[in-house]
This record gives C-alpha cells, structure tokens and sequence, in this order.
C-alpha cells in the first residue's frame, strides 16, 4: 500500500467519526481542563460518588473525577476511535478500577446508579434526553452540562461566564 493510500484512509477513517458522532449526538469537541474541573466541582462530586459523562470523548472528565474527586467513573462512548484511545488511556494511568468506557448509544444505557451525569451535547440532544434522566436517575442525582441546557430540568446553579448548567431532574410532586 503507497503512503498516499494510507494517508487517504486515515483521513477518511477521520472524517468518518467526526460525521459518526455528530449522527449520535453531537461532534467531538474536546472541553477545556479548566472547564472540566469547574462542571465537577460545581456538580459536588464526592469520593466514592458514580459519576456518568455521555459522549465520553477522550475520557478527560472520567479521568480527573477519578484523579481528582476520587470518584468512579463510567463514560459512555459511541465513536469507537474515541472508545479505543480512552480504554488506552485509562489502561496506561492505571484507573482500571476505578474508571471504565462503556462502547454504544447512551441512549440505550443503563444510567440509573449514577450520583452525577456530565455531558457536553446540542442543544436537540439534550431535549431528547431529558425523559430518560427523568425516568432513571434517583432525586439526588445531578446533572452538569456545558453550554446546552435542559430546559424542563429544575436548574440549581450556572456559571454564565462558562455556559455551565447544574440540574437535578423533574420533580413529580
């Protein structure tokens, strides 16, 4: 195989999980450190707590909850290069057990156990989300979202300057 055919299928291996993603939720877009820090502190995270990121990416949040929090961690990732690349990352800082990527739509997974939910997605996917946060997480949960919001949510805290929302779900009284 010639350099330009490698070249050719890395640059379409590329843009196909950039288009991929972006079908599922929103693109790639990475979140800055400073901003990663601030969603979990603003969203409390405590030792031991079960925190959730959708659309995990690069497993940046995952790893500095873990880190940093000394919380457990689960992201839930649908473009299997980021998939690949986080389970590598999380191998080689050795979080296996205290972090872990789920591959898929998470959508379909299960998110019931978590304290607090992160996620960084558009503004449509975040409504279509709502029913489900509603329906599996418990009262106590938070959610924390960059610069998309959920409308339908009690909101409990922003930070204008960084887009930054904190949420529990809908009360049913």
């Amino acid at each position: 195989m010639s350099t330009l055919a490698i070249l050719l299928l890395i640059v379409l291996v590329f843009l196909i999980s950039i288009t991929w993603t972006r079908l599922w939720g929103a693109p790639w877009a990475p979140t800055d450190m400073v901003v990663v820090h601030k969603m979990l502190t603003m969203a409390a995270v405590k030792p031991g707590e079960l925190v959730y990121d959708l659309g995990s990416g690069d497993g940046r949040i995952l790893i500095l909850a873990a880190r940093q929090f000394g919380a457990r961690a689960v992201g839930i990732e649908v473009d299997p290069l980021r998939y690949l690349w986080s389970q590598i990352r999380i191998h080689l800082l050795g979080l296996r057990g205290q972090v872990r990527i789920e591959y898929g739509n998470f959508f379909t997974h299960d998110i019931s156990k978590a304290d607090v939910v992160t996620c960084y997605l558009l503004q449509g996917t975040n409504n279509k989300l709502v029913e489900k946060l509603n329906r599996e997480l418990s009262s106590s949960a938070r959610i924390i979202s960059s610069v998309y919001t959920f409308p339908s949510l009690s909101l409990i805290n922003k930070n204008k300057k960084l887009k930054l929302f904190l949420y529990r779900k809908q009360d049913t009284n």
